[in-house]
């Protein structure tokens, strides 16, 4: 049950005829000897803050820490309200939940790292929007936050998910590919194209650095968090159009790996490099002199 790679997954939900999310379940189940029931409640706990945390952007005026960002999740809706945003409503909404979470998350506010609080905007904003616009019930996409679980699990056992390890494709790349095969499955695409899409998003968004200004999560990671949700929706589109991946998602997790070791220390989280140097940036944030 421990799934070493996508290939087994594969393996084990053909044999059993089951979802990705279905075999995550009993995985959990079985590995962690938790009984399904304590296992349900508890991501229906972790759905409940995600979508906490995105109400708290839009009715509460939120500051980050160091300053840099605080209320562009209201813009966005304010935008969407008055007719003038470019995008559909889908991308809209999951843009604007996906930047709020972040402001959450950098005014110390509580989310879920999924997988980690750099990244933790990708996920609710993706799956907020989908209920919103689709009307999935929280049962739903509760189900599907499993799938997304076994994505995130295959890139931390065979990758990373670390920004100082692999940069912020490692960080917002691997959330995007888990709210992509989270998505398709929702839509009832098949195991198939959940790895499609997963790998889309990982290929998209392949080479992303990490370069927080101020080394806090803040700018220009809110940026990515927005650009990691349209990104999981384009490529849970794709795959469901029936377009193949001709990179197996084991392949694709390995290269992301291999691109992230490739990555200069100073673009790694380390604010040495990248945007964190740039002097816009750093007139404005008060640790950078």
């Amino acid at each position: 049950m421990n799934f070493r790679d996508g290939k087994e997954l594969l393996a084990f939900c053909k044999e059993h005829q089951c979802k990705i999310s279905e075999a995550m379940i009993e995985r959990e189940v079985q590995d962690i000897e938790r009984s399904k029931e304590e296992t349900m409640e508890k991501m229906q706990t972790a759905w409940s803050i995600m979508k906490k945390s995105i109400e708290r952007s839009l009715t509460e005026d939120v500051r980050s820490m160091g300053g840099l960002i605080g209320g562009e999740s209201k813009k966005l809706k304010q935008l969407r309200e008055d007719g003038k945003n470019i995008c559909g409503s889908v991308i809209s909404k999951a843009i604007s939940y996906a930047v709020g979470v972040l402001e959450v998350n950098a005014s110390m506010g509580l989310i879920v790292a999924a997988p980690t609080a750099g990244s933790s905007g990708v996920m609710p904003g993706t799956m907020c929007a989908m209920q919103e616009e689709f009307g999935f019930t929280d049962a739903e996409i509760i189900q599907a936050l499993f799938n997304a679980s076994a994505i995130g699990y295959l890139i931390t056992r065979n990758a990373t998910t670390a920004g100082a390890e692999g940069g912020c494709q490692a960080e917002v790349g691997s959330a995007s590919a888990m709210a992509a095969s989270a998505v398709t499955e929702l839509m009832g695409g098949t195991i198939e194209q959940c790895f499609d899409a997963a790998s889309f998003a990982l290929i998209n968004l392949l080479g992303l650095v990490c370069d927080p200004v101020g080394g806090l999560v803040e700018f220009p990671c809110q940026l990515r968090n927005a650009q990691g949700a349209t990104t999981a929706l384009t490529s849970a589109e794709m795959a469901l159009s029936g377009i193949k991946c001709p990179v197996p998602l084991d392949e694709t997790i390995e290269i992301m790996y291999r691109v992230g070791k490739s990555i200069p220390s100073e673009l790694r989280e380390t604010s040495l490099g990248g945007m964190a140097t740039s002097k816009g940036a750093c007139s404005h944030c008060n640790m950078c002199h």
